[in-house]
């Protein structure tokens, strides 16, 4: 990734096992700082490493900044990364399924055979934890989806999706931190904001949480929206 950024990959499939190792990579990256390194980024196979190419010069030993840094990268794998991670905390989000709220669940119950209401039951019911967070600021990828509904992504994409949309593509849910494009199956909202700049740290979801999806009404969603207006 250019002069600034070196990848460290764990195979290529997405897979609870790798990308626990991807965590445990990172958490230890980043409580045992390298000099120079200023930024550590886990993703669902892969752990991005941001550093300063000038705070790793060595014009002495003729080695690249590059080359110093994965050269101390490659010892540490090998000698001190723990292959576990910290357990990821368990967030409770309330959604409220279909309707103008979620557009999609309709047609994703035609597309997998099942009523509006076994989807809903299904994805809340699903074990989705968080593998990374990407795409915009805040915006969680939530493994584990049911494959009874699993679905592809739209055909043709929205150029609006709203904040809080919980949507579904694939074997993944996503759930919109801010309005966006976006062509998943939006097929709920929830009122939770994800992505909050005044608050350190500002997203609330992070790698390694696990999300527990809560079905609610109609009635119990405008209740939250007029609580936090």
């Amino acid at each position: 990734m250019g002069d600034r950024c070196l990848i460290v990959a764990f195979e290529s499939r997405v897979d609870p096992d790798i990308n626990a190792r991807v965590r445990a990579m990172a958490d230890y990256l980043l409580e045992h700082p390298i000099e120079g390194v200023i930024d550590v980024v886990p993703a669902f196979t892969t752990v991005a490493v941001h550093y300063r190419p000038e705070a790793l010069a060595d014009n002495a030993s003729g080695t690249s900044p590059y080359g110093r840094l994965a050269a101390t990268i490659e010892r540490l794998m090998l000698q001190d990364v723990p292959r576990t991670h910290r357990p990821g905390r368990v967030i409770e989000i309330p959604v409220c399924y279909g309707g103008e709220l979620g557009p999609d669940l309709n047609e994703v119950a035609a597309a997998c055979g099942l009523t509006a209401q076994q989807v809903v039951d299904i994805h809340a019911a699903s074990p989705h934890r968080v593998y990374m967070l990407g795409f915009a600021p805040g915006f969680p990828y939530l493994g584990g989806l049911d494959p009874r509904v699993q679905v592809p992504r739209r055909a043709t994409p929205r150029t609006k999706v709203p904040a809080g949309s919980v949507a579904i593509a694939r074997d993944q849910t996503s759930i919109y931190s801010i309005e966006t494009r976006g062509g998943w199956n939006v097929i709920g909202r929830t009122r939770v904001r994800l992505l909050t700049p005044e608050t350190d740290p500002p997203c609330l979801l992070a790698a390694g949480d696990v999300v527990r999806v809560v079905p609610i009404g109609r009635e119990k969603f405008e209740a939250e929206r007029k609580a936090r207006s």
